[in-house]
């Protein structure tokens, strides 16, 4: 797994670095601020990212704001500050953990398997809701279709079904299609 760390404090860096490589992670980029973060995270395609949370020119949430805008990873928050708007505010953003310092290695190898697999949830749920709402599309243009044999041909639902399902058997095609070609042919002979 390659991880971008950033961090304005080098010696915490470094060790967040010496932990990481040390748990076999690679460490991928290492940023001072969370403009670089940005940028690095862009050019180096982290599979995750750590960040803390204030640092100059762009803060940690607001950097992990602009990279999950850009490209959904899971990302860790670092920061010496416990406070209740801070965590909200990474919350937010979308971040998946969250870690105070000073932290241990036993602190955040956990963290970032929490953070990996709340962000695989969160891909398959996506996933499952685009795959939901194309099935209800093409749902819904099948019933279309349905309607349209029905009325202009005079055939019973199950028949209209049945002649959609073999034309889309003989040519190959999903049914949707099919059933969006009918849409736009019966569909625009009825409406001329």
């Amino acid at each position: 797994m390659r991880i971008l760390i950033a961090e304005d404090e080098t010696i915490i860096r470094l060790d967040l670095r010496a932990l990481l490589e040390k748990a076999g992670l690679e460490v991928c980029a290492e940023a001072r601020d969370g403009a670089e973060a940005v940028e690095l995270a862009r050019s180096e395609q982290p599979d995750l990212a750590i960040l803390d949370v204030k640092m100059p020119r762009l803060d940690g949430i607001e950097a992990a704001r602009r990279i999950l805008d850009e490209r959904p990873i899971p990302i860790v928050m670092l920061t010496a500050y416990g406070q209740d708007e801070l965590v909200s505010r990474a919350i937010e953003a979308g971040v998946f953990g969250y870690l105070v310092k000073p932290f241990r290695e036993s602190d955040l190898l956990p963290a970032i398997g929490t953070a990996r697999a709340r962000h695989e949830e969160l891909v398959a749920l996506r996933e499952e809701a685009e795959s939901l709402s194309e099935a209800l599309a093409a749902r819904k243009v099948i019933e279309r279709a349905k309607g349209l044999l029905m009325a202009k041909e005079g055939l019973t639902e199950d028949a209209a079904f049945d002649r959609l399902r073999r034309a889309s058997q003989v040519s190959g095609r999903p049914l949707k299609v099919i059933a969006e070609a009918v849409v736009a042919t019966l569909g625009d002979a009825g409406s001329s």
